[in-house]
């Protein structure tokens, strides 16, 4: 799942990691300023909490001004290519900014970083650093480097690094939400994705870890916690892991044996009051086990984000995702079964995927009508350089062709949307209040247990408060409602 461009600051005063001595010898005598900007995936905001925490043992303290930073860090995003143009109009802005203050360091870290290399540091001359997302550790070292008058570049994609040890600083400004990475990487080499290649194979953190995590999060006032991994129902710790395979921030191994269902069920014991959400599932491997743990806890939220791409076969054959259509629609019957229909499907969906012709993209369309999911991210196909498509397959669809399939399957949700969010009215939802509205600063913004989002006159509540809510009006977006008793 992919989130909308936005810039988070870190707060001074949270958590940091221990660093060696090595490292700590490289904080300068004078504070340095910070300005980290994420883009892309829930998976990258998590990463620049890790960063902000690493830079903040190193001295820095953090601006929310990129004009008052000694450093700017872009955390990027590589799936679709306007993703990275994004990022180059960007780096067009902070060039303007190091014309005026020459000894501003500007780096990129992440997807597009881990995809591009040196290839950053030559096209776009106001990037100083490159880092992968398994390089963060060695940021200081590399801002040392620049410090000298060299460029600098880590894109070492590690086995092991899952930067368990590291207690993020935690960029969301509410205090009540959070993010947990439970593992990185990906195994599942869909042919239009370049996430294996940018983030590496798949390891697990320790369970351990996490838990303890979630635990000093719900102690500190937050509420809800999201459980991170490009395919989290391929989690998987075994007590059997020794030192030499196992994660190097954890090189004593749990006792516990644990798959994701299991996992589920440690963190959604911490409290009943910890709302627990996880994204993203992979449809070939979401088992009944998940879905009956779900139902077994109160406090793990009944949305599941089930990403399709595609409603027909030949097409998902072609996008190597494993299963067909016939798979996908059993995992629905099951999510209906077990969890009753109260349980809030999303997507993700690819318009003019190569070769797709009308009839294959009808069979998206009827797929859509049979789920009728809540919500979905949508796009159209963006090819993608040393993919397997880009490798195999003609990119032969043409754009005003994807454009116009894409605008059926968006007006097709939006009729899903509404229909599902009309029938909330007269309903009370449990909402955790979040932050005030965008919209209104008379009226507080929070979110249903199915992730709809809902706004409500304040009264008398508090970000961080659970409050029933009937819902009385909305739509296709957003829930309308009143606080009831």
């Amino acid at each position: 799942m992919h989130m909308k461009n936005k810039t988070f600051i870190a707060k001074h005063g949270s958590p940091t990691p221990s660093l060696s001595k090595e490292a700590s010898s490289q904080i300068p005598p004078f504070p340095r300023k910070l300005y980290i900007e994420s883009y892309g995936c829930q998976m990258n905001f998590s990463d620049s909490e890790i960063v902000a925490s690493i830079m903040a043992q190193q001295g820095f303290v953090f601006t929310d001004h990129y004009d008052n930073a000694d450093l700017i860090l872009i955390n990027t995003c590589a799936i679709r290519d306007k993703a990275e143009q994004t990022i180059r109009n960007r780096l067009l802005v902070f060039n303007q900014q190091k014309i005026k203050q020459p000894d501003l360091i500007v780096g990129i870290l992440g997807c597009m970083a881990e995809r591009l290399k040196t290839q950053l540091l030559e096209e776009e001359k106001v990037v100083d650093l490159v880092a992968g997302p398994d390089a963060y550790r060695d940021l200081p070292r590399l801002i040392s480097q620049v410090d000298q008058g060299h460029k600098a570049v880590n894109t070492f994609l590690s086995k092991e690094e899952t930067y368990a040890d590291i207690a993020p600083v935690r960029l969301h400004a509410n205090g009540v939400t959070a993010f947990i990475s439970i593992m990185r990487g990906c195994n599942n080499m869909c042919s239009f994705c370049i996430v294996p290649f940018t983030r590496g194979r798949e390891r697990s953190r320790n369970p351990d870890s996490i838990v303890q995590e979630a635990k000093q999060l719900f102690e500190t006032g937050y509420r809800e916690i999201t459980l991170l991994g490009q395919n989290v129902d391929s989690y998987s710790w075994c007590p059997s892991m020794t030192a030499a395979t196992a994660s190097p921030d954890h090189r004593k191994p749990s006792d516990v044996t644990s798959n994701f269902a299991q996992l589920l069920a440690m963190v959604a014991e911490i409290d009943p009051q910890l709302r627990v959400r996880f994204s993203t599932s992979h449809p070939k491997d979401m088992t009944d086990e998940v879905l009956y743990t779900m139902k077994a806890y109160p406090n793990i939220c009944k949305h599941i984000h089930l990403p399709v791409q595609s409603g027909n076969s030949r097409i998902l054959k072609l996008m190597n995702r494993t299963y067909d259509r016939a798979w996908y629609i059993e995992r629905i019957v099951a999510i209906r079964h077990i969890l009753g229909p109260s349980c809030a499907i999303s997507s993700d969906m690819i318009a003019g995927f190569c070769s797709e012709t009308e009839a294959e993209h009808a069979d998206t369309l009827s797929l859509m009508d049979y789920v009728q999911y809540d919500f979905s991210f949508m796009f159209y196909y963006s090819e993608r350089p040393g993919t397997l498509a880009a490798r195999k397959y003609a990119d032969d669809v043409p754009e005003s062709v994807k454009k116009r399939r894409l605008s059926e399957i968006i007006a097709k949700q939006r009729e899903h949307a509404l229909m599902h969010n009309q029938k909330s009215i007269g309903q009370v939802h449990q909402v955790l209040i979040e932050k005030s509205s965008k919209k209104s600063e008379a009226s507080f913004q929070g979110r249903t247990s199915q992730n709809k989002i809902v706004v409500f006159p304040k009264g008398n509540y508090q970000i961080g408060d659970y409050v029933a809510v009937q819902i009385v009006d909305c739509n296709a977006a957003t829930l309308l409602g009143t606080v009831v008793s």
